[in-house]
């Protein structure tokens, strides 16, 4: 005996899209940190990086659970798209804090002060800009599309916080540690 219809099909699709999600997501987390690790030459780093952006991932997942937001093609979209912007910020902000690192003699948590200060405002900017382009996918008649905009958009947000706020207060508590260990 073999089930077919709407509704077999319909399950199948959605296990097919959250298995797609969950490696996407897999491959884009190992293919960051390999990256990161090339880039910055430090296991602790690559941890600063990763953790806030996943943060806004979690959270946006909360919200589209909480507001019942399936996961669809148009939807699953959303982390993908946020995860690349998202470690754009977190590279431009760690490149900028590694090389005015040479410049504050060390000094990490005068280096994060600087980095915010140097790095922030451009970050705002971009961010901004993003925002805004994907808010105006929520005048879409099309739902999927609007989510797509809506949630893009506050995924952003988050990370643009979490990345202005959450990583430099984790590269400060690091430094901090380190001081003590030695």
């Amino acid at each position: 005996m073999q089930l077919t219809g709407g509704s077999v099909t319909f399950i199948e699709q959605s296990r097919f899209i959250i298995n797609g999600l969950r490696s996407s997501i897999l491959w884009a987390f190992v293919l960051i940190a390999i990256c990161m690790l090339y880039l910055f030459k430090s296991f602790k780093i690559l941890l600063c990086s990763l953790i806030p952006n996943t943060i806004p991932l979690i959270i946006t997942a909360g919200v589209m659970g909480w507001k019942g937001i399936a996961l669809k093609p148009s939807t699953v979209l959303i982390f993908s798209i946020a995860l690349g912007i998202a470690i754009d910020i977190t590279i431009r902000f760690l490149v900028n804090y590694k090389q005015e690192l040479d410049y504050k003699e060390g000094d990490e948590q005068k280096t994060v002060v600087s980095t915010i200060h140097t790095t922030g405002i451009s970050i705002i900017y971009t961010s901004l800009v993003l925002i805004a382009g994907f808010i105006i996918f929520c005048f879409s008649n099309f739902g999927g599309t609007q989510s797509l905009g809506w949630l893009t958009s506050l995924t952003l947000v988050l990370a643009t916080l979490t990345n202005l706020i959450f990583l430099p207060a984790l590269l400060i508590s690091l430094s901090r540690r380190r001081k003590r260990a030695d």
